[in-house]
């Protein structure tokens, strides 16, 4: 997939870069259209952003991507967003991907097209969890754990109050519980909700967040140097994928 994506993004007129092992950009930085995209649940989105070096970002679109069709959507998907706004993949100076936690295939669709795209171009991609940016769209005061409906029984989960670099979990139902104790739970999932409150738990549900939130989130690593290369962009799944956990050993 990755390959096919870096055949389709690149041209003879852009040879390909070569990387430091980290991309040193916050010092110089002054303003930058920042593509941000979020293919970590059934339903994803992008957006293109106009950012700058006094930390504001202004969303200019954002459009949505329908579950199940990540990577037949996504990079027409991106053409037609930079097109109407009258940009090519050139104009793009950074990107924001949202790595985890969330849906193996999802994610593993976005975080190529960002290869892909950030190696062909040389721009810096700065990577944001999911859990953070569902703390970013939380408004209660107080302490913060983020959470999010991870399948199989169970939870994915981080105190809110870590911000960009939350220490992200996997916990069953009942170690969600003791573990979210004394917190203010925040959460866009409806099962993730009810099972707070049935544990006593007071509960903010919020919408969940969109790309531009992912934007936002993703422009304040930019600034501050906090990005990575194409070569080191990887999906956080926080628990092992279902291949992984139903193969059998050699």
């Amino acid at each position: 997939m990755g390959l096919e994506l870096r055949r389709r993004f690149s041209s003879a007129s852009y040879p390909l870069p070569k990387y430091p092992a980290r991309f040193e950009f916050g010092q110089f930085l002054r303003t930058m259209f920042l593509l941000a995209i979020d293919t970590s649940g059934k339903q994803g989105s992008i957006a293109l952003a106009d950012c700058r070096s006094d930390s504001a970002c202004t969303v200019l679109e954002v459009m949505p991507l329908e579950g199940g069709t990540f990577s037949a959507q996504l990079v027409p998907q991106i053409a037609s967003l930079l097109a109407r706004h009258r940009l090519t993949k050139q104009d793009v100076g950074g990107f924001a991907a949202v790595s985890g936690p969330g849906s193996f295939t999802g994610l593993r669709v976005g975080l190529a097209a960002v290869k892909a795209l950030a190696e062909v171009l040389g721009k810096p991609i700065a990577t944001v969890s999911s859990l953070a940016a569902v703390g970013a769209v939380a408004q209660s005061p107080g302490r913060l754990m983020a959470a999010l409906d991870a399948g199989r029984g169970e939870v994915f989960a981080a105190h809110a109050e870590m911000g960009d670099e939350p220490n992200e979990q996997v916990l069953s139902r009942e170690e969600f519980l003791r573990a979210a104790a004394g917190f203010i739970v925040a959460t866009p999932d409806q099962s993730v909700a009810d099972l707070a409150r049935g544990g006593g738990l007071p509960v903010e549900e919020v919408l969940r967040p969109r790309s531009d939130v992912v934007a936002r989130l993703g422009w304040k690593k930019i600034l501050a140097g906090n990005t990575v290369s194409p070569e080191q962009l990887e999906a956080n799944y926080v628990r092992r994928p279902d291949a992984e956990i139903f193969s059998k050993p050699a």
